[in-house]
C-alpha cells in the first residue's frame, strides 16, 4: 500500500477540534497548569503564523503561535509543537516549525518566544533568554526558556515580564 503524502498548511477554523484532541492525547490534562499555557489563556493565536500536518485526512501534527508581549513590546510566543505520537520520528515536527517561522519572517516578526528543548529547538535557532532578562507568568527551568531573534537585533533592549497579548 501506498504512503500518503504529508501535508502542511495553514491552521482552518475547522481543525480546533481535532487539535484539542491532539493536545489532550499528547499532553494530557496537566497541559492547563503549565506556564507556558498561561501565555495562550484567553488569547486567540495567529491563525495565519500556525499551522497542522495531515496524513490523507488524519490531523497529525500542529503549531501554533500567539501575540505576547515581553518588557511592553511585541513578540511571539510559539507553542505547543504536537505531533500524534504514533507519528513520531517522521520529520513532522520540523516541518511544522520551518513553515511557522517561515511565514513569521515573512511578515516582519522580530521575536520567538518559547519553552522547550534546547536539543531539539536548537537545531531552528533558539537559545536560551538569558537570565534575568525576561520572566515569565510562573516556574520553568531557565534552560527551557528560549528564544529566535528573526531579525538582527530584535531581542535589543527587550527586557521584563512576559505576558499575553490579549
Amino acid at each position: 500500500m501506498p504512503s500518503l503524502p504529508l501535508v502542511i498548511r495553514q491552521e482552518q477554523p475547522e481543525d480546533a477540534a481535532a487539535i484539542d484532541r491532539l493536545h489532550a492525547r499528547a499532553f494530557g490534562p496537566g497541559r492547563f497548569a503549565r506556564t507556558a499555557f498561561r501565555l495562550r489563556e484567553g488569547v486567540a493565536h495567529r491563525s495565519e503564523l500556525s499551522f497542522v500536518a495531515l496524513v490523507g485526512t488524519f490531523l497529525t501534527g500542529s503549531v501554533r503561535v500567539d501575540p505576547a508581549r515581553a518588557g511592553g513590546a511585541p513578540v511571539l510566543a510559539l507553542g505547543p509543537l504536537t505531533v500524534d505520537p504514533s507519528f513520531g520520528g517522521r520529520g513532522i515536527g520540523t516541518a511544522l516549525m520551518e513553515a511557522s517561522l517561515d511565514a513569521a519572517r515573512a511578515q516582519g516578526h522580530g521575536l520567538v518566544l518559547l519553552v522547550g528543548d534546547a536539543p531539539y529547538y536548537g537545531r531552528f535557532g533558539f537559545a536560551p533568554v538569558p537570565p534575568g532578562r525576561l520572566v515569565l507568568p510562573g516556574p520553568v527551568d531557565p534552560s527551557r526558556f528560549l528564544w529566535l531573534e528573526l531579525r538582527e537585533g530584535a531581542a535589543e533592549g527587550i527586557a521584563g515580564s512576559v505576558t499575553p497579548d490579549r
